[in-house]
């Protein structure tokens, strides 16, 4: 009778005390888990944000220190030994490029590309300053996107900043947080992407931003 005692009490379930501590373990695990999630979203969105800003830093401290625009500027090759200029005339478009340019090695390289060069070459940006097609390389992204200027697009008429690849959920947090949250108007405009890095719209567009977890898109700024 003891052996059958001691049987059956060792084949009893768990208890309801220790599947509520099961489930509070599972419960703060999964918790943790979001809330890492959340975090890493949050970061992400500040890296953006602050790539915004950081260029149009960048752009203001070399107008200030050398009285022209980074890309455009007509005496960088006097100032830099190696360096090749722009034709100063304010914009990208010598000749015209855009933001997803890939860069040509010097005497060949866009404005575009010399963007990333003279802030470079500066010391405004980090990167490589050797005369090849490497100092023009866009940075990447917070989102395995690439930053870039062009002269145009998303219906601007002037010089703008993009950056690519971004999540739904990261892009409307982005134009919230520094504008509208429209994506047709305003200082930050967006676009539904169809490809990775796509090239950038001549019109700003009319559809809204949609979260559905699986959008990307582009957004530029005006510099």
């Amino acid at each position: 009778m003891k052996g059958n005692s001691r049987r059956a009490t060792a084949e009893s379930g768990f208890t309801l005390v220790e599947i509520a501590i099961v489930l509070v373990i599972i419960g703060l695990l999964l918790g943790g888990i979001l809330k890492g999630q959340e975090m890493i979203t949050q970061a992400k969105i500040k890296n953006v944000i602050n790539d915004f800003n950081g260029v149009t830093a960048a752009v203001n401290s070399y107008q200030d220190r050398y009285r022209a625009l980074p890309g455009d500027d007509f005496n960088a090759a006097s100032r830099w030994a190696g360096a090749q200029s722009g034709n100063g005339n304010g914009q990208f478009d010598n000749p015209a490029c855009a933001y997803n340019e890939v860069p040509a090695a010097p005497p060949g390289m866009h404005e575009c590309n010399l963007f990333w060069w003279h802030l470079r070459l500066g010391g405004f940006v980090a990167g490589s300053v050797t005369a090849a097609a490497v100092s023009g390389l866009q940075p990447p992204n917070a989102t395995n996107g690439i930053i870039g200027v062009q002269t145009q697009g998303m219906g601007y008429t002037s010089n703008i900043v993009c950056t690519s690849n971004l999540p739904d959920k990261i892009a409307i947090a982005v134009d919230t947080q520094m504008d509208d949250g429209t994506p047709g108007a305003g200082e930050i405009r967006g676009t539904l992407q169809g490809a990775p890095s796509p090239t950038v719209p001549v019109a700003s567009s009319a559809t809204p931003y949609a979260e559905t977890g699986q959008n990307q898109y582009l957004l530029c700024k005006n510099l």
